[in-house]
């Protein structure tokens, strides 16, 4: 299996990216190529332990980088020569069988869609970032990519994310929830009850397991597997969870730290517990949110990622390239499309 990494996105390039690299091929024995600006990709390797020519870990040299604050919808056909730009057309072109980036998530999104290309029938790629929800974690899709949506969008993100809920993170016939402002089928916009709809009638044909509407505050139960969410809603929510977990272990910290005697005995008790809670809620232990719906693996990375988040994305894409979940979207795809006449009646 051939990786292929962006060695120059995110905020800790190439340094970070390099060193995750090196310990993902080290622990999985996969092939991988870091795309970057040569000379500062080679002396990272050097930092740690590699000797090049290096049977399985090489370097593309690539002259540009694509900054954060650049314009999506036009970096990549100005900067053709970025190491984004040349990790995708790899990937395209059958170079790796997964991309992995921590650069820019909207470069990223409309590299993947104009250069990979989306899934035949899949009308817009999804972000599902997965959260530390019982034994398999629960995937919220969409998070961000995708601001407006449709009924069809919805219903093809419900397919997508039970999918690689089943086949990536194993979780067995998955729970689908439909992210709403109530449980009662009358509950929401248009947009809402219109999915809601769609996703019964997948239901009652036995494509999906969907269970209903379902509450922000239901998602840490065990209500669902995947939480369907338009990008707006669910990137809301899913900056709301970071934002709250960061506030809750800050807080926490310093009921220890100024608590007393007695508060800093009961911290070394519960040290061990702490440590679980925080390692997962660690974006760095997660690894990266796949873009489901292109037609190759591309795993976004998060911007801050160290080298532990890139050993944890390759173990990710690996997961995908190995249970082909790109194939199984596509075999399903569909069932996962409206026909133009029901299209226009849902919209209107």
């Amino acid at each position: 299996m051939h990786i292929i990494i962006d060695a120059m996105g995110g905020d800790n390039a190439p340094g970070e990216i390099v060193r995750g690299a090196v310990l993902a091929q080290k622990e999985f024995g996969v092939d991988i190529t870091l795309v970057g600006r040569q000379e500062a990709v080679e002396a990272c390797l050097k930092e740690n332990g590699v000797t090049l020519p290096h049977p399985h870990l090489r370097v593309r040299n690539a002259a540009e980088v694509v900054e954060m604050g650049e314009d999506p919808s036009t970096v990549l056909r100005r900067k053709k020569d970025s190491s984004m730009a040349i990790a995708l057309y790899m990937l395209r072109d059958g170079e790796g069988d997964a991309v992995i980036s921590a650069g820019s998530t909207g470069a990223l999104l409309t590299g993947g869609t104009l250069i990979v290309k989306r899934i035949r029938g899949i009308r817009r790629a999804a972000m599902a970032p997965v959260m530390p929800n019982g034994r398999y974690g629960a995937v919220l899709i969409d998070c961000g990519a995708n601001v407006e949506c449709t009924p069809e969008y919805l219903l093809q993100f419900a397919y997508m994310g039970s999918f690689y809920s089943e086949n990536v993170l194993g979780c067995p016939s998955p729970k689908v929830g439909l992210l709403n402002v109530g449980t009662e089928d009358s509950k929401g916009t248009p947009l809402q009850k219109q999915t809601h709809a769609l996703l019964q009638e997948a239901a009652a044909a036995g494509r999906v397991n969907y269970v209903g509407n379902v509450e922000a505050k239901d998602y840490f139960g065990d209500r669902v597997d995947v939480l369907v969410a338009d990008g707006f809603s669910g990137n809301v929510m899913l900056k709301t969870i970071e934002g709250t977990a960061s506030f809750l272990m800050k807080k926490l910290k310093k009921a220890f730290l100024e608590g007393g005697v007695s508060a800093k005995l009961g911290a070394l008790l519960v040290k061990g517990g702490i440590q679980d809670v925080r390692r997962s809620l660690d974006p760095n232990e997660v690894g990266g949110t796949p873009l489901l719906g292109i037609s190759r693996p591309v795993i976004k990375a998060h911007g801050s990622s160290d080298a532990r988040a890139i050993r944890s994305a390759v173990q990710q894409a690996i997961r995908c390239v190995e249970q082909d979940i790109t194939g199984r979207i596509q075999a399903n795809v569909e069932h996962m499309r409206l026909d133009v006449t029901e299209s226009s009646e849902i919209r209107s």
